[in-house]
């Protein structure tokens, strides 16, 4: 039986339960259909999340044969056996040191850990393999990087990473005793911690406030004389000491960052005062104005719109005028502000909509003009919504003839998925991204556009509050590939949401409860009375996921999860996506650019894969938890992976099979028609009564043996189409990502080729390159690269994550040249910097 927290650790050792592939239609539609959200469901419908968001297996690798009588067997393959690689580095005398550091599932109080790597003379090393080729069984991913091919030479570097200060991110900050507190800055700002040098704050109250509050309440006020030019909210919450001190922890402990980087910090707001809104559905029939800042009308929430005479638009303009200045008065100078947060959602919470026109003409005609007169320096981003539509938004308000686009500076990006599913949250939208970067080139937008992941989380509630690792290290990994893939697209920053929640994950005066990197937990303070509260004044939501099973935990068993006793005796929790973020945000400074890196395939024998030994048919690599509705079908090298692994299946779906994070089976079928937001075949559901699969027939290819045209069975002239990425793969190149779509069985790239026997579908469409191979979202293993010589000793760094549930062999090289050879573990992410 779960808990009511939905969390249900599933042991190792216990034999996994595979769900039918016959039956898996219904089953299929039960998990993985998204509902219309509506805004009671987004409030009061967070208990239904858990079931399919607080839960990660930690398994093997399966795969299933179907009996004659319609019933499966599960096969798991034995890997155990697989050698793993010493670190061995390749030096020569253009190389200096490399070193490695490594955060593990398998060991995850070991954190950062230096992993010793011994030198291999490089005059011996085509010897040694050559002797490898000959007799190799096992695969050895290649990754492939040039340390010299920087993926974005004419646009800005990467700005930084950060977190925002919210109201409860102040109120637990200053729950904390002085030593928590200077930890926390620390451990978020300092140098022996994460680094941040970006962050973001609301504009009046957000969510994560403890009730909705503005600035200026009196109605009518449009010139807002009875504005708080002292924002005594702001101060007496803490947050705006919070900000002073991160600023000063920057400047200390990145003193050569600080002329021209430093700490930026970009305000958004989530709702003008109630008196300036239009009324919504939720107020009286013949109301003036909305009652509260909760909700939104629609298509735009100020009472007389945003035409160039409209008296509210022009003060709430001028709002933003006032609070920058009263921020700045002490001491925090904003980089920038957003013009709305999500404005395409009309939110429960403290929220104003737009649509894309409206958004358009209030930067236009009142917010445009406003900053431009009084506050030049402030960076103006849009958008700052998910990545769905933001292509869009950008045709239309950055092309040069709309009047609005003279006044953006830069592009505003969260990384949800929308709908409720929060498991797609960090895995969508990443070929929108590079479809942004083309728009840009081609809409001729000035080359400091800037564009900002500028909020990330996991919801609901904390890691901590579930008391299972498996959860909070699948939240890390998440983290990591959403940060390395938008990097690789071109993004200059990535801002996670709060920098430190309570332990469920609050306060949010909507129970809208989240996942923060850092915790604060002062009833657990080594300091704390014997009666200290576990939930302060503040936090008003209770328990609505159940006890919190951090709380029933011991500090010797935190810590030997990952969570530092140390800490913890200063009431604070470090969560194992911290220290997955600091792989990055400690070595990728601001200045640090893009490299072209990507995982190739194992060198050798073309029957062996990176997670499949030679010999052995059985997909690797673990169970494959993408295998969801929503997911996008995209193209990788080849690593013999479950996300790699379908069946042209009774109904001719192409299926897949995994197990979600509760460890329930999932399956999908490949959609019929690209989705219309992302431009590309997505995951959906099987269930062939729903008409959203595609059926699809194999088709020979006249003159070309082995090859196939993957056709559809109501229409033989369509088939499946490799899709470039629009701006050429940004640092990973042609074959990392590529889209599927439906066109012309006659392109050059409908051709196809199909192991039955693996479960592969290849593509030669990147020939020179090497072959790929359909994926679901993306491979386990994964590579980003970076230029840091502009602001290390270092010259580069290479982040290598593994998802997989089985450890990876690889070889990095730079150029043709082999610098380094190790081995992964399962659940793992390295960092190794070249000198």
């Amino acid at each position: 039986m779960k808990s009511k927290q939905g969390y249900e650790p599933i042991g190792e050792e216990q034999p996994l339960e595979l769900g039918g592939r016959g039956e898996s239609s219904s089953h299929s539609a039960d998990n993985n259909n998204n509902g219309d959200a509506t805004k009671s469901t987004l409030v009061m419908g967070a208990s239904a999340l858990i079931l399919v968001t607080l839960a990660f297996l930690v398994g093997r690798s399966t795969t299933t044969n179907s009996t004659p009588g319609g019933e499966e067997t599960a096969i798991l393959p034995n890997l155990e056996h697989v050698p793993t690689r010493l670190c061995e580095i390749y030096p020569d005398s253009h190389s200096g040191g490399i070193q490695m550091i490594q955060t593990s599932f398998a060991e995850p109080s070991k954190q950062w850990s230096e992993v010793a790597c011994v030198h291999v003379n490089r005059r011996n090393l085509q010897d040694k393999q050559d002797g490898q080729q000959q007799q190799q069984e096992y695969g050895t991913a290649q990754i492939n990087v040039d340390f010299d091919k920087v993926a974005f030479p004419d646009r800005q570097p990467i700005l930084g990473f950060g977190g925002a200060f919210t109201e409860a991110a102040a109120l637990n900050f200053n729950s904390l005793s002085q030593q928590g507190q200077d930890a926390v800055i620390e451990l978020l700002f300092g140098k022996t911690g994460l680094g941040y040098t970006l962050g973001r704050t609301h504009i009046n109250s957000c969510d994560f406030s403890v009730e909705s509050y503005s600035h200026d309440d009196t109605d009518g006020d449009f010139d807002l004389e009875e504005f708080d030019t002292e924002v005594t909210h702001d101060l007496e919450s803490g947050m705006v000491d919070m900000m002073l001190l991160a600023q000063q922890s920057v400047r200390d402990s990145f003193p050569k960052e600080v002329d021209e980087y430093g700490m930026r910090i970009i305000a958004s707001p989530w709702s003008p005062p109630s008196w300036m809104k239009a009324p919504t559905e939720d107020d009286v029939e013949g109301a003036e104005h909305a009652a509260n800042m909760t909700g939104s009308a629609l298509p735009v929430c100020l009472r007389d719109g945003v035409g160039a005479d409209s008296k509210y638009a022009a003060s709430w303009a001028l709002f933003f005028d006032k609070f920058i200045t009263a921020y700045a008065n002490h001491g925090v100078k904003f980089y920038g502000v957003t013009v709305q947060n999500e404005p395409e959602f009309p939110a429960p919470w403290d929220a104003c909509a737009y649509d894309v026109s409206h958004e358009g003409d209030f930067v236009a005609n009142h917010l445009g003009p406003q900053l431009e007169k009084s506050h030049p320096d402030v960076k103006l981003l849009f958008f700052d919504h998910n990545k769905d539509h933001m292509v869009k938004w950008a045709k239309e308000l950055l092309a040069k003839d709309h009047p609005a686009s003279k006044y953006i500076d830069g592009t505003a990006v969260h990384w949800y998925a929308g709908g409720m599913d929060r498991l797609l949250d960090g895995a969508q939208g990443n070929p929108n991204m590079h479809r942004m970067l083309s728009e840009l080139d081609i809409m001729d937008v000035r080359k400091d556009h800037v564009l900002l992941g500028s909020e990330a989380c996991h919801c609901p509630t904390t890691g901590y509050a579930g008391g299972d690792l498996s959860i909070a290290w699948a939240r890390a990994m998440r983290n990591v590939h959403t940060m390395l893939a938008d990097l690789a697209a071109g993004s200059n920053g990535f801002i996670e949401w709060n920098l430190i929640l309570d332990s469920i994950g609050g306060p949010n005066h909507l129970g809208n409860l989240c996942d923060s990197p850092v915790l604060a937990v002062p009833h657990r303070a080594l300091a704390a009375e014997k009666d200290f509260p576990a939930q302060l004044g503040f936090e008003h939501a209770g328990h609505p996921f159940g006890e919190v099973h951090g709380d029933k935990k011991t500090r010797e068993e935190l810590n030997a999860e990952g969570s530092p006793a140390k800490y913890l005796d200063l009431g604070v929790v470090v969560q194992p996506m911290y220290y997955y973020v600091g792989h990055i945000t400690r070595f990728v400074r601001p200045g640090s650019r893009a490299v072209h890196g990507l995982v190739g395939a194992s060198a050798g024998d073309p029957e062996v894969r990176t997670f499949r030994p030679k010999g052995q048919r059985v997909a690797g690599g673990g169970i494959n938890d993408l295998a969801r509705n929503g997911i996008e079908v995209t193209l990788w090298p080849c690593e013999g992976s479950t996300r790699q692994e379908w069946l042209l299946n009774e109904q001719k779906q192409l299926q897949v099979f995994g197990h979600d994070w509760l460890g329930a089976p999932t399956t999908s079928c490949l959609a019929k028609k690209a989705d219309k937001d992302f431009d590309g075949l997505l995951l959906t559901t099987c269930n062939i009564t729903e008409n959203k699969s595609g059926l699809f027939e194999l088709i020979p290819v006249e003159g070309k043996q082995s090859k196939v045209h993957i056709a559809s069975s109501s229409n033989k002239r369509s088939c499946l189409v490799v899709q470039p990425l629009r701006n050429n793969g940004g640092a990973y190149g042609a074959r990392g990502g590529a889209q599927v779509n439906v066109g012309s069985c006659d392109h050059p790239w409908a051709e196809w080729g199909v192991d039955s026997s693996t479960g592969e579908i290849t593509s030669a469409a990147f020939d020179a390159l090497g072959e790929v191979c359909l994926t679901t979202g993306w491979p386990f293993l994964q590579v980003g690269a970076f230029d840091i010589s502009a602001t290390a000793a270092a010259n580069g760094v290479v982040i290598v994550t593994n998802e997989a549930g089985e450890h990876a062999n690889y070889v990095i090289k730079n150029g043709y040249k082999t610098v380094l050879a190790a081995s992964i573990p399962p659940r793992s992410i390295q960092t190794i910097t070249f000198d």
